[in-house]
């Protein structure tokens, strides 16, 4: 099966393709062992407002997520938990928040991956730029450090809060995790996929004990810049992403 073939859904699911890269990234999240049992969700809005948003089904696992499963909810339905097939409570109340409040939050993707929540459990959770992948994320970080319980009602509002900076696409959950935003599921994926890896590489640096060699305000700036405006990066690795699924006859795009 090849990309140009994914088979249609019977009947008419609105927002497909949207659905299917979504459906994608949970598939590679799960791969690379972002995953956090039947936790963690990914959002993303389908019209301008951001009120309407595509977001998991409750309690299944990333593995076997599909486009057709994905719950289409809006941000001002408050019987929203109270539907049959209700989203995850934390899960609504917090994408719903984000979307609410954060228009330019097209896409959301919480997780509690290995690296991103050991730098949320340090006392100082700066990240850094000390190679490549870690420039891109220099003063676009916001830092959450009033952990409050599980992200119920007011607390998931209060740490949506803190990526209210248009700079910020990135927020360190401190004790719990991270949430990365971006303007489509390839930019935000590969934000998230790029996070992880710096948070490994610092990570792993810490190990060694030795001096860190911590790139100037100038060059993680400059380096950071030429990151953000290079073309077509993301959409090419979310692409080969879904390319690879295809030809493993995969089922997250049914």
């Amino acid at each position: 099966m090849t990309a140009m073939h994914r088979p249609m859904p019977e009947g008419n699911i609105d927002y497909w393709q949207e659905r299917t890269e979504l459906a994608a990234a949970f598939r590679w999240a799960e791969r690379l062992n972002y995953h956090e049992a039947v936790a963690n969700h990914f959002s993303l809005a389908v019209d301008d407002e951001g009120s309407q948003f595509l977001i998991n089904p409750k309690l299944v696992h990333f593995r076997r997520i599909r486009a057709s499963q994905l719950l289409l909810l809006n941000v001002h339905d408050q019987d929203a938990l109270a539907r049959p097939d209700a989203p995850d409570t934390t899960a609504w109340y917090l994408h719903s928040a984000l979307h609410r409040l954060l228009p330019r939050a097209r896409c959301a993707l919480h997780v509690h991956s290995i690296y991103a929540t050991v730098l949320a459990t340090l006392d100082d959770s700066v990240l850094p730029p000390i190679e490549q992948n870690s420039t891109l994320f220099y003063k676009r970080i916001a830092i959450d450090t009033q952990y409050g319980g599980l992200a119920l009602d007011d607390e998931a509002a209060r740490a949506c809060n803190a990526l209210r900076d248009p700079q910020t696409n990135v927020l360190v959950m401190g004790n719990h995790g991270v949430m990365v935003i971006g303007s489509s599921v390839a930019d935000a994926f590969t934000r998230l996929y790029t996070f992880e890896r710096a948070c490994e590489i610092y990570i792993k640096a810490l190990w060694t004990q030795k001096p860190l060699r911590v790139l100037s305000d100038a060059i993680a700036s400059k380096t950071r810049d030429e990151f953000e405006t290079y073309p077509g990066y993301a959409e090419a690795h979310l692409r080969e992403l879904m390319a690879i699924l295809d030809e493993e006859g995969s089922t997250y795009a049914t």
